[in-house]
């Protein structure tokens, strides 16, 4: 007689369940993975060698947009400068 008789039948249909599930999964965050390092690091912005930024002024933040850069400084405004780095205009933030 047998000492170790097989898994019962439902058991044997959990298990192969499970284990296609753990493949599944390391499938998925395989993909995950490599989506993230292919897609993630995207074109490099090039920035202006120099923002003409008005006297006294200290930036926070820059933007890009395809026709201007934006930024916005320590005193609420909002400077916007040309692609070359030439300032265009002051909006005051209220």
């Amino acid at each position: 007689m047998d000492e170790n008789p097989g898994l019962p039948p439902d058991l044997r249909f959990l298990k192969t369940l499970v284990t296609m599930l753990t493949g599944v999964m390391i499938v998925g965050l395989i993909t995950v993975v490599v989506l993230l390092v292919t897609r993630l690091p995207g074109a490099a912005v090039t920035l202006p060698d120099r923002l003409q930024v008005p006297n006294g002024t200290s930036i926070v933040a820059v933007t890009q947009a395809p026709s201007y850069w934006i930024a916005t400084t320590t005193d609420d405004r909002v400077l916007i400068f040309a692609p070359d780095g030439t300032f265009r205009r002051d909006i005051p933030l209220d």
